[in-house]
């Protein structure tokens, strides 16, 4: 559809107040706020903006809407400032999902012909998708996240080429809401992912496949340090101190320091409209005596705001999405040496929010003309059938929210009065380089990563040039992992970034470290590395304790006196002690008696934090009939896959911030009752199992439950039951189909979840 239609098109529309998705014409614009509110008709694009409440001194423009976009769930802008969206149409067909496995979704390719902001043609890239949800650009190529599958889909003339399988499971198992997402392509030249323990990167032909630390629900962004920042449906932001490829070598380690930190611990959320359509708006506290939700229930899509145009007090704030709540909220961030924590910019309102109750923001970025870009979804039904309430399931039929299914629209939010111009970026590596400056930083990531992509070997002088004589932090940083990405550091590079007066700096270049260390040159690094330490410099020591594991092939005596040497330094950083222990796997015992000895003071973090992974070792240990429970309860394996362990985690031992162990539970293997009725109608913390009392944030505060799961049988969750019971560390007896059958009978009809007390008062 060229321009010209197109705005005819939206002018015909918002003048008749009619908008047609789904050939289902609706009025829009000649409704009163009351109306909208009380019954959520579709709006037209316009009249849908017309709803939206800013922060003083901002508006949100159309960029596009149907029929050129449907159903977005992620985007992304290349070199021209085109934007690649994914379309995932078969979401929730109804409140059955009927119909959700179809293979409608596309990945579209949407241009501004005449730059003025408002996108006006589309191709189809590719289609007959299921549910697609995440991509990314690697050297002319795109990776297209198809759950189970990850693809490599090469680009010719912006259609697709030669499709290659590059991860089988990149999203095995799990529900929608609970699958792998995001395929962030970060400062270190590595690609991650929300709600995923994998990372991804591209050698030559080879794909690299590494474990990582385990990161929120939907989304993932970065700061300009390369840290990543993530949520989940109940918590505003979490996020990392340090960058994120260190620290996960010990499997015996459930959670390092540092990692997966609730950095923004407010969840309070302040919608300007009524929100009872959201999924336990019948409980206590969920809602507020106006009706409006009270804290993050699908919290998502967060983008930490690195654009030119909203000025410094913005830059760095970290924007969060509720589409329950259809509202955005703005955090500001702080740093205290590598800490950082967050607070929420305003108090009873939020920086967007809007009145129309399809309006769905689902993801956020930062756009190449430096506005914040909203992937809006424009649905009535955003719950996933797994977890969805018979309360809620009335509120859609009420407000007939089913339908349509085919509206979708792209935002972005810029200063009133501030020109947004796309940055379209050249092809030379010279020019490129030169884009590292730039005070925007988008334009920064994707100079980098195109300079990485091109293999532009030209580009290697200017960039040591950076790294050697910049006065700027992100141009030495993009600098320096530019030449990570092409190969091209050397030993000179490195030193003379570890003594550095930037503190930032020289952790950067330990951590870089961890791509270049080999045995024919650690002993370069080795006395440098000491010699840092012997300086106290805290800021840096956890670094050192991550990339020893580096040292460690060519010289086991060289890494192990390092590690040591860390330990008597700094024994009471619980940072630097994870570090130690990331690089110790089925050692830590050993390694724990000779910092017994030489540091005798128990009530130091060293020992805590040895203690606790010991502890963690033995709560580990997998029953050894696993392979026999997995062939006695098939049902129940896929059940657990699909759903419990995406919070519970495979092992049983829990998730941070998502929910606790089903591992040496007495929820698991005591009363069958109990464990039945918490799986059948859920479970609101806290909770306290083995002692202890487990609350939000450090787990998610409500368990939903299924009995309202058409597609989940009686036999079904006798299965999963039984299959936990005896799993692990658990010896319980089997839970039969009449057993579930009678709790389903003496609760038929409750809404309202359990409480820990009540089921303590059986």
């Amino acid at each position: 559809m060229n321009k010209k239609i197109f705005l005819i098109f939206c002018i015909a529309y918002a003048a008749t107040g009619l908008i047609s998705c789904n050939n289902k014409k609706q009025p829009a614009g000649n409704y009163s706020r009351e109306e909208i509110v009380a019954q959520a008709p579709v709006l037209s694009p316009e009249a849908s903006l017309q709803q939206m409440k800013t922060e003083d001194g901002f508006e949100v423009k159309l960029v596009c809407a149907e029929p050129l976009i449907s159903s977005p769930v992620a985007m992304l802008f290349d070199e021209k400032a085109r934007i690649w969206a994914v379309e995932m149409i078969g979401y929730m067909p109804d409140t059955t999902g009927a119909g959700e496995e179809t293979a409608n979704g596309k990945i579209v390719i949407l241009e501004d012909k005449d730059g003025d902001g408002v996108y006006d043609t589309r191709k189809i890239f590719m289609d007959s998708l299921v549910l697609p949800r995440a991509i990314c650009f690697v050297e002319g190529g795109l990776l297209v996240a198809e759950p189970p599958r990850l693809w490599y889909v090469q680009v010719d003339n912006d259609k697709a080429g030669k499709k290659i399988m590059i991860d089988s499971a990149y999203a095995e198992g799990g529900n929608v809401e609970h699958q792998p997402n995001g395929l962030f392509r970060a400062m270190d030249n590595w690609i991650y992912s929300a709600k995923s323990a994998k990372r991804y990167r591209k050698a030559g032909d080879n794909w690299l496949i590494e474990k990582t630390h385990f990161r929120g629900q939907w989304g993932i962004s970065q700061d300009d340090f390369g840290r990543l920042f993530y949520n989940n449906n109940s918590q505003n932001l979490i996020g990392d101190y340090f960058l994120p490829g260190l620290g996960r070598n010990n499997i015996n380690q459930k959670k390092v320091a540092g990692y997966d930190v609730d950095i923004v611990k407010d969840n309070r959320v302040y919608p300007v409209r009524p929100t009872p359509g959201v999924n336990r708006g019948y409980m206590k506290d969920v809602l507020d005596d106006s009706s409006r939700l009270l804290n993050f229930t699908a919290a998502c899509g967060p983008v930490i705001y690195r654009g030119g145009l909203f000025g410094e007090a913005y830059y760095q704030n970290a924007f969060v999405a509720e589409p329950s709540a259809n509202l955005i909220k703005r955090n500001i961030l702080v740093q205290n040496g590598f800490v950082i924590s967050g607070s929420q910019a305003y108090r009873g309102k939020e920086f967007l929010a809007s009145y129309d109750e399809r309006f769905r923001p689902v993801s956020l970025y930062n756009g190449p003309d430096g506005a914040l870009y909203i992937a809006d979804m424009y649905r009535g039904i955003i719950q996933h059938k797994t977890y969805l309430t018979p309360y809620l399931k009335n509120e859609i039929n009420k407000r007939s929210l089913t339908l349509p299914l085919n509206c979708g629209r792209i935002y972005k939010v810029v200063p009133v009065g501030k020109h947004a111009e796309n940055v379209r970026l050249p092809g030379d590596p010279q020019s490129l380089v030169a884009l590292l400056q730039s005070p925007d930083g988008w334009v920064r990531d994707k100079a980098q990563q195109m300079l990485v992509d091109g293999k532009f070997g030209d580009a290697v002088p200017l960039l040591k040039e950076n790294v050697q004589f910049s006065s700027s932090r992100n141009v030495i940083l993009h600098s320096l992992w530019t030449l990570e990405g092409l190969n091209a550091l050397n030993s000179n590079d490195i030193l003379l970034l570890l003594r550095h007066k930037d503190a930032a700096i020289r952790a950067h270049g330990v951590a870089v470290l961890a791509s270049l260390i080999s045995k024919n040159n650690y002993r370069e690094y080795v006395p440098l590395l000491q010699q840092m330490m012997q300086q106290h410099d805290s800021l840096v020591a956890p670094y050192i304790g991550f990339v020893v594991n580096k040292i460690a092939p060519a010289d086991k005596k060289a890494a192990h006196d390092l590690l040591l040497a860390l330990a008597g330094t700094f024994p009471d950083n619980e940072w630097v002690a994870d570090a130690i222990i990331s690089n110790l796997e089925n050692q830590e015992g050993t390694f724990y008696r000779q910092v017994a000895t030489r540091i005798p003071d128990t009530s130091f973090a060293i020992h805590r934090r040895f203690r606790k992974v010991i502890n963690d070792i033995k709560n580990n240990q997998i029953a050894a009939n696993s392979k026999q429970l997995k062939a006695q309860f098939p049902g129940g394996v896929q059940l657990f896959q699909t759903i419990c362990q995406t919070c519970h985690g495979a092992d049983g031992n829990g998730i941070t911030s998502l929910a606790p162990p089903l591992n040496n539970s007495e929820w698991v293997t005591g009363n069958k009752n109990k464990l039945i009725a918490i799986v059948l109608y859920g479970l609101s913390g806290p909770v306290k199992v083995q002692n202890k009392l487990y609350k939000a944030p450090e787990i998610n505060g409500d368990m939903p439950g299924i009995a309202a799961n058409k597609e989940v049988t009686d036999e079904d969750i006798a299965q999963v039951l039984s299959y936990i019971r005896k799993s692990w560390n658990n010896n319980s007896g089997s839970v039969s189909k009449e057993e579930v059958s009678n709790i389903r009978q003496k609760f038929r009809g409750r809404q309202n979840s359990f409480s820990m007390e009540e089921l303590n008062d059986w």
